[in-house]
């Protein structure tokens, strides 16, 4: 997610202190007249290997000492778009060369990158905005460093999924990261209907203009629960609207929203996982099949949403004197 934007009074500030677990890329301050005003720089070079930085998904400030003196220090960084990279280390103080890596030219590029990590150089991997590897390039990259046993470091830092989770006011101790919805409807449809009986928190990422779209057919698909659409998240313009999907979809197809957007939907419950009955019969299919209780049980509770001690309960009545285990 892109876009960054300088926030006054939130430069960061303060010295950084190695770790042993610091892994690849632990250093020990050196000092020097390069330090000054810039206490990311006063370590020595990290150790070569691939290095996942996250970067902020809005407000400058948001950067790590640790991301700092990664891309203060790296032989490359390899990024979604060099126009947008290039504005966030112009504002950060920042040179290192830059080499473009994203969907369309990675299987050409990566060849390449490895050749430079073999070498034993440092190489940052950064995305527009954000943790690199969440709807952004890069898996291939870290699967073939691992095979080679090159060391991969991962930078943890701002995320919109994360961020629009905490803000979304729904449950959030058991979530899915579901990505970009398709464009068209049937098949975005096809996918929620692949997701309605999750039992988790849904979170997806989705363009401006089809808001509305997705969130109406959210409505038909998933039932009418409650979501939260953030926009802008960490940026001047920040906005969480929450409510029944009903009401949201109404709002964003009448008024689409402005920027970055993510969706948060909360996970089935009971009133829309079916009545007793319907329970009931899928317990006596799922024992029919050659599962004992327990393990139907199990089975029917992550499909409905049931709480697993109810349908537990309801499995004992059921089958009471059959193999439990």
């Amino acid at each position: 997610m892109a876009g960054q934007r300088r926030s006054a009074g939130k430069s960061p500030n303060g010295a950084r202190e190695s770790s042993s677990d610091d892994g690849p890329g632990a250093s020990e301050p050196s000092g020097g007249t390069e330090a000054k005003g810039r206490p990311w720089a006063r370590g020595s070079k990290p150790s070569a290997g691939l290095y996942l930085v996250a970067t902020p998904i809005g407000n400058l400030g948001d950067i790590t000492l640790r991301a700092l003196e990664v891309l203060g220090h790296a032989d490359l960084v390899a990024c979604e778009d060099t126009r947008v990279t290039g504005k966030l280390m112009q504002l950060l103080g920042l040179k290192a060369p830059l080499t473009p890596y994203h969907d369309h030219n990675a299987d050409k590029a990566r060849p390449a990158l490895l050749a430079r990590l073999g070498q034993g150089q440092v190489v940052a991997l950064v995305s527009d905005a954000g943790t690199p590897m969440v709807s952004d390039p890069g898996f291939k990259l870290v699967r073939d460093c691992i095979e080679s046993d090159i060391p991969v470091t991962a930078l943890p830092g701002a995320s919109a999924v994360l961020t629009a989770l905490q803000l979304s006011g729904i449950a959030s101790e058991r979530f899915l990261f579901a990505g970009f919805l398709p464009s068209k409807g049937a098949a975005r449809r096809t996918a929620l209907q692949e997701l309605a009986q999750v039992p988790a928190t849904l979170v997806f990422y989705e363009s401006p203009h089809r808001t509305g779209e997705s969130l109406a057919d959210m409505v038909t698909v998933l039932g009418d629960r409650q979501g939260a659409v953030t926009r802008e998240l960490t940026k001047l313009h920040e906005e969480v609207v929450r409510g029944a999907l009903g009401e949201l979809a109404h709002r964003f197809t009448e008024t689409p929203p402005r920027g970055e957007v993510a969706i948060v939907v909360s996970g089935p419950d009971a009133a829309t996982a079916g009545t007793p009955q319907d329970m009931e019969g899928r317990l006596r299919a799922e024992v029919e099949k050659g599962l004992s209780i327990k393990d139907a049980a199990a089975l029917v509770a992550a499909e409905t949403g049931h709480p697993r001690r109810d349908v537990y309960a309801t499995a004992l009545r059921l089958f009471r004197g059959g193999n439990e285990e």
